[in-house]
């Protein structure tokens, strides 16, 4: 089969395509036939080596696809079976993808194999954010920054639908447009403007509960900036770069502040986690109550373009590669 590697960690140039065998399903583990893989910044972090993964590998965490065959002990999946997952240990990157069942889903009548690819790891990770991280409700006003992306498009919608006000910061006003249209009431371009400065301005100074954060270190000062006394700070990526060290001094002294770096693995851990979040993800697509945006579709020899658009900050919604 055809897959991505990386022998060494680095720039996109380390993304190489080769052939190799496809691995038969070992115990508890479903080999799956690949329609679409998602293009995450986490791959990212696995490429260059901020998250160390033994070399060689094949990245890619998520996309969706048909059962070929099943391993020992796995029940609940059969050859022909639509799946998807979102939270795999690499192998995305590939004609077939081997994962453990435990991290599958079985994809509803109603989405297809393309939106799940775009959606699970970004979807799951939204859900854990405004249902599990921070319980966004009905008078939240809430700050998303990277509005436009893949998580944040999905974010902004599903607060909203919430019955949040969420205010975004975009890059440009095409992506502040885009923003707009799926759920946010306020959007910041973080270029020009002071975005605690505005923040402070929509709400009548109280700042924010909740800041949820993905890009880190460029945009870390302006969020804890942004949130009001006893307010939340969610860091969860480094797009620009890792988050400075913080003095707990400073979090007392800008309101008694709370912090927290969480990741979408460790919420989907526990027993029936992932299938009810899961779950709550695909009622709201098939709902039609938040909608899943693909930018841009590559072929899989394309990975290292796809990953120069990413870092680039060049895509809207999510990004997939076509094994």
């Amino acid at each position: 089969m055809k897959a991505i590697e990386i022998a060494r960690t680095g720039g996109p140039e380390v993304l190489d395509l080769v052939d190799k065998p496809a691995r038969a399903p070992g115990e508890g583990e479903v080999a799956v036939r690949q329609s679409a893989v998602g293009l995450n910044f986490i791959d990212v972090y696995h490429r260059t080596g901020l998250y160390p993964v033994k070399l060689p590998f094949t990245p890619g965490v998520e996309g969706a696809g048909r059962v070929e065959a099943v391993g020992p002990g796995v029940a609940g999946f059969k050859p022909g079976d639509r799946v998807a997952y979102g939270t795999a240990n690499n192998g995305g990157y590939g004609e077939v993808n081997v994962v453990p069942a435990g991290r599958l889903v079985l994809l509803p009548d109603g989405v297809s194999e393309e939106t799940a690819a775009a959606m699970m790891l970004k979807g799951l990770t939204a859900q854990y954010l405004i249902k599990s991280t921070y319980r966004v409700k009905a008078g939240d006003t809430i700050l998303v920054h990277a509005a436009a992306g893949g998580v944040g498009l999905i974010l902004c919608q599903w607060a909203k639908h919430l019955g949040a006000t969420v205010i975004g910061t975009v890059g440009s006003d095409e992506k502040a447009a885009l923003a707009r249209a799926n759920g946010c009431a306020h959007t910041i371009l973080y270029r020009s403007e002071d975005v605690a400065a505005r923040v402070r301005e929509i709400t009548g100074g109280k700042g924010v509960p909740v800041v949820y954060d993905s890009v880190g270190k460029a945009t870390f000062e302006g969020s804890l900036n942004s949130l009001g006394p006893l307010g939340l700070f969610v860091s969860f990526g480094n797009a620009s770069g890792p988050v400075p060290p913080i003095d707990p001094l400073i979090l007392a002294a800008k309101g008694s502040l709370f912090f927290t770096r969480c990741s979408v693995f460790t919420y989907s851990a526990p027993p029936g986690a992932l299938a009810a979040m899961a779950r709550d993800l695909f009622e709201v697509v098939a709902g039609g109550k938040v909608r899943i945006a693909i930018g841009r579709r590559f072929a899989l020899a394309e990975a290292p373009a796809a990953h120069r658009a990413l870092e680039g900050r060049e895509t809207t919604g999510a990004s997939l590669l076509i094994p």
